[in-house]
């Protein structure tokens, strides 16, 4: 199973006031395991930046001047995503911007259920407790010390460990997600539900390590605990 976890920054809140994407990064995730492959591309938004939205990621009109626009980069976007699921803190407001950039540029839109939203996810689970991005990492134990800005790439990236912990821990299918490890969870979410291994894991001692403990349950006698479980 593919996904991307995905996040964006924004000039604003509203694209159909003016407000336009500045940043994309996406992780991709093949059953729960990061792959390396990512996405990643600054945007020049053709509209002069505010100071609110440069506040939270500190990409200025400067610096956005020589990227390239929506419409040039919306192909290589699209076939990075391909029909994966997107999964997204907060999916409403990213797919709201994503979509009408993609209106704009002349391409289809994206179908809100290819969106998981892991912001939906945190509240069930712990309804009554802050869920941002923050307070997710804080509360697995995330590193996210490097986040003092908001960053497209960096965020997907800090994302992609949250949402493996919000369904169970890293790899929480061990890679047999087509072995039945998998339910769907009232939200469409996929849940991990513990399977019996195929083979057990191979023995982590040796062999002289095995002698020399039979050898000490020996002296022991027939009363030894191991050898009335054995």
């Amino acid at each position: 199973m593919r996904e991307i976890v995905l996040d964006t920054e924004t000039t604003g809140f509203e694209p159909e006031q003016g407000d336009r994407i500045v940043e994309i990064g996406a992780v991709e995730l093949l059953n729960h395991v990061p792959t390396g492959r990512t996405y990643h591309q600054y945007i020049n938004p053709e509209r002069a930046m505010p100071n609110e939205a440069f506040e939270v990621h500190g990409l200025g009109d400067e610096f956005l001047a020589d990227k390239p626009v929506f419409k040039t980069i919306a192909q290589a976007f699209v076939d990075f995503i391909e029909d994966s699921r997107l999964v997204i803190h907060n999916a409403a407001f990213d797919m709201k911007f994503l979509n009408a950039e993609l209106k704009w540029a002349g391409h289809p839109q994206l179908p809100m259920e290819q969106a998981l939203d892991t912001l939906a996810i945190a509240r069930r689970k712990f309804p009554g407790s802050p869920a941002s991005l923050d307070a997710l990492c804080r509360r697995f134990g995330i590193d996210n010390s490097s986040r003092t800005l908001h960053g497209a790439l960096l965020d997907s990236e800090i994302l992609a460990e949250v949402y493996l912990e919000l369904i169970g821990g890293r790899q929480p299918d061990f890679g047999l997600a087509s072995g039945g490890g998998q339910s769907t969870g009232p939200g469409g979410e996929t849940e991990w539900r513990p399977q019996q291994r195929p083979s057990p894991l191979p023995p982590r001692i040796t062999e002289d390590e095995a002698a020399a403990h039979a050898a000490f349950v020996a002296e022991m006698g027939d009363g030894a605990l191991w050898k009335k479980l054995s």
